[in-house]
C-alpha cells in the first residue's frame, strides 16, 4: 500500500527538515515547500493526504492558503502550527475545515497523532469525492425529465400522482419511471431514494 503524502508548507527550512524527518520515519512520503505559491504552483490533489501549514508567512498566508484549497481539494486533511497561541486565527481555521492546530515547538507524538487523525480525515473524504462523482456521472444519463420523475419517485409520490403533477400520462411516466430505474442502476424505490439521498449528501459537502 502506498503510503500518504505530507506535505510541509512553512518558510523556516529548520522547521521543515524536523517535521520531515519525523514523518518519514513514521512512513509518510513527504514534501516541503517556503511558501503558499510554491505549493499551489506544484499540488495536484490525486489522492488522499495531509497539509501542516504555517499560519503565518509573507504574500500569502496559512488560511489564505486554506481559503483556495476548500475550493480546489476539500479533502485535503490541513493542520496548522504557529509560532504563538491564536484564538481568533484557530477558530477561523477550524471553522474553514482544518483538522488541527498546533503550537510550536510541536511535541513529536502530538504530530504524529494529528496527522493520523488528518490523513484519515482526508482518506474519508476522498472515497466520499469518488462515489459522488459515480454517483453523478450515472444521474447525468438521464434527461431533463426524467430526472423530474426520479426526483418525484424519490419524494414518494405515486405514478398517477406524478403523471399529474407533469401533465402527462400515467403510461407514460411508467416509461420514464423503468428508463430512471436502468440508467441509475437499482432495482427497488427504496434503493433508488438511498441513491438520491447519498447525492445530495455529496452535493452539500462539494
Amino acid at each position: 500500500m502506498t503510503p500518504l503524502s505530507v506535505f510541509v508548507v512553512d518558510d523556516e527550512p529548520s522547521v521543515q527538515t524536523a517535521f520531515r524527518r519525523l514523518l518519514v520515519s513514521a512512513g509518510y512520503q513527504v514534501r516541503g515547500f517556503l511558501s503558499a505559491r510554491a505549493f499551489l504552483a506544484e499540488y495536484r490533489p490525486v489522492a488522499p493526504g495531509c497539509l501542516i501549514l504555517d499560519l503565518q508567512m509573507p504574500e500569502v498566508t496559512g488560511l489564505d492558503l486554506l481559503e483556495t484549497l476548500r475550493t480546489t481539494d476539500p479533502s485535503l486533511g490541513v493542520i496548522f502550527v504557529s509560532g504563538r497561541g491564536d484564538v481568533p486565527a484557530t477558530a477561523k481555521a477550524m471553522k474553514m475545515g482544518a483538522v488541527d492546530f498546533l503550537t510550536k515547538p510541536v511535541d513529536d507524538a502530538v504530530l504524529l497523532g494529528a496527522v493520523a487523525s488528518a490523513s484519515q480525515r482526508s482518506s474519508e473524504r476522498w472515497l466520499e469525492r469518488e462515489e459522488h462523482a459515480r454517483l453523478s456521472e450515472r444521474h447525468a444519463r438521464l434527461t431533463p425529465r426524467e430526472r423530474e420523475v426520479c426526483a418525484l419517485v424519490a419524494r414518494g409520490r405515486l405514478n398517477k400522482q406524478i403523471a399529474f403533477d407533469l401533465g402527462t400520462s400515467e403510461k407514460t411516466i411508467k416509461v420514464h419511471r423503468a428508463r430512471v430505474m436502468a440508467k441509475l442502476d437499482v432495482d427497488s424505490v427504496a434503493e433508488l431514494v438511498r441513491f438520491v439521498d447519498r447525492l445530495r449528501v455529496g452535493d452539500a459537502t462539494e
